[in-house]
């Protein structure tokens, strides 16, 4: 058996299918290359792919990371080529490595997410600066969450790793965030962005990386 770990990403094309289309989308295409899939145990035998931290609908990235098991050993050279001849536009492959068998499940070591946010305000530059600032200098942003007509509360700070404005041409600013994902909570690029003071919705979410509790020594061809 082998663990293959893919990074990869998924444009503009592809950002508004569900979770559940991306693995299906995943399914269709191991399955027409004839990659030599793990399947699980019972009345409806499934392949075994994990996928970290599902990514929201509207969010492109460019880090996505995808955990997929096989029955014999593949090179991940010949597993690039034979994959990506399969795939549609608006996801492609950007690496393979493989990891041991015995790690924890990919879902559990991940701790954080970098995005790259753009959004317009008429505010300028030294305002936006100083709104980042305050919040990470802040203890504590009390915060909620409406829902299918349940209100959560909660600390945004606590959700809030790191913030940095990364350029800006009035009145677009582009705003570096790496926002916790973990079982502790996720931070949404959107209410950060509220946080800071912007009133109009984002014009892009990027996610850049997902970072690991403790990256795996990947073994490379």
């Amino acid at each position: 058996m082998q663990r293959l770990r893919l990074t990869f990403s998924r444009g503009e094309e592809l950002k508004y299918i569900s979770h559940l289309d991306l693995m299906r989308l995943w399914q269709r295409a191991l399955c027409r290359a004839d990659i030599p899939l793990v399947y699980s145990q019972g009345f409806s035998p499934h392949p075994r792919l994990s996928l970290a931290a599902p990514l929201a609908v509207g969010v492109t990235s460019s880090g996505e990371l995808i955990d997929i098991f096989l029955e014999r050993r593949v090179s991940p050279h010949f597993f690039i080529k034979a994959v990506r001849e399969q795939l549609p536009r608006g996801i492609d492959i950007s690496e393979v490595v493989e990891v041991g068998l015995g790690l924890p499940s990919l879902q559990s070591q991940v701790r954080s997410a970098e995005y790259r946010v753009i959004a317009e305000t008429d505010k300028k530059a030294n305002e936006v600066e100083s709104a980042i600032n305050f919040l990470l200098s802040s203890d504590k942003l009390p915060w909620q969450h409406n829902r299918d007509k349940e209100v959560r509360k909660y600390d945004l700070r606590t959700l809030v790793d790191d913030l940095w404005l990364i350029e800006y041409h009035s009145p677009e600013f582009t705003i570096g965030m790496k926002l916790r994902c973990d079982s502790s909570g996720t931070g949404r690029p959107e209410q950060v962005l509220s946080a800071l003071g912007f009133t109009a919705h984002p014009k892009s979410i990027h996610r850049t990386k997902l970072i690991l509790e403790k990256q795996a020594k990947p073994v490379t061809y």
